[in-house]
């Protein structure tokens, strides 16, 4: 029987992250690098793609590559899976992670809903689930042959439960509708990626509550009291539960959304 700590090892596995050079996907790749794994950085800024790399090459001794992509562009998208095998030897896991959020600047986004958008509702679906659909269909193949393959979505509790606007009143902040549409689809999607791809890829799915940020104080206050733990989320909060789905610890677990929320979604 494997002890815990083989089970979480990565060691001479290859993670692709999405969105790995942003707060929470910077997090996701130390939490993967830390237990062995190599690195694949993809996010569309060239800078920080490459930055983020070197360091987790230096911090961890492990393999790493950069990944310059923005994910409207179909082509680039689908052959990111190719270029990571072919640098790094393997693609084991895959973490959905990029995403039009509730503070992105995007024009018809963070409005009252009769001003949001045809457009940049179609663009947030793009980024937000197409582009999953993509990366995931045309990494599979190496993800069957790695023989332990794992794709891990990142959700929201906003794509599971409706948004308590109360919580937005008197601040410049949000919730778009096609933030909670793209979200909802994800997590279906993992569902029936679950099913279909199984047994030799799982696809499970992480929905973070609100990750604090230097948010407007009266809805931090506000969030806070809603929330069963009393704080909003941080990054180290992901670390593991990614660690968990993209590990043989969770071998047999597929199909799931693990609600990393402080029990916003328990009442």
């Amino acid at each position: 029987m494997k002890s815990i700590h083989q089970l979480m090892d990565l060691t001479g596995r290859t993670a692709l992250i999405t969105g790995a050079a942003g707060y929470i996907g910077t997090a996701f790749c130390e939490a993967l690098a830390e237990v062995g794994a190599n690195i694949a950085v993809l996010d569309i800024a060239e800078d920080r793609v490459h930055a983020t790399a070197s360091k987790l090459a230096e911090a961890y001794s492990v393999k790493t590559m950069g990944l310059t992509v923005n994910l409207s562009d179909e082509a680039a998208v689908v052959a990111a899976p190719a270029q990571v095998k072919e640098t790094l030897g393997s693609l084991d896991i895959v973490v959905n992670c990029a995403a039009f959020v509730g503070t992105s600047g995007l024009s018809g986004w963070v409005t009252p809903f009769e001003e949001q958008s045809v457009d940049t509702w179609r663009a947030a679906l793009e980024t937000n689930l197409t582009a999953c659909f993509a990366l995931i269909q045309a990494a599979t193949p190496f993800l069957r042959e790695s023989g332990h393959g794992s794709v891990i979505n990142i959700g929201s509790t906003y794509g599971v439960v409706g948004p308590d606007m109360s919580l937005y009143e008197g601040t410049a902040m949000g919730n778009p509708a096609a933030y909670a549409a793209s979200k909802g689809g994800l997590t279906q999607l993992t569902r029936w990626l679950a099913t279909t791809l199984a047994p030799d890829i799982r696809v499970n799915c992480i929905s973070p509550g609100g990750i604090a940020r230097g948010q407007d104080e009266k809805f931090v206050e506000r969030y806070k009291t809603r929330t069963p733990m009393k704080r909003m989320g941080t990054e180290e909060d992901m670390k593991g539960a990614l660690l968990y789905l993209a590990s043989d610890l969770s071998a047999y677990v597929t199909g799931q959304n693990l609600l990393v929320d402080g029990g916003w979604t328990a009442w």
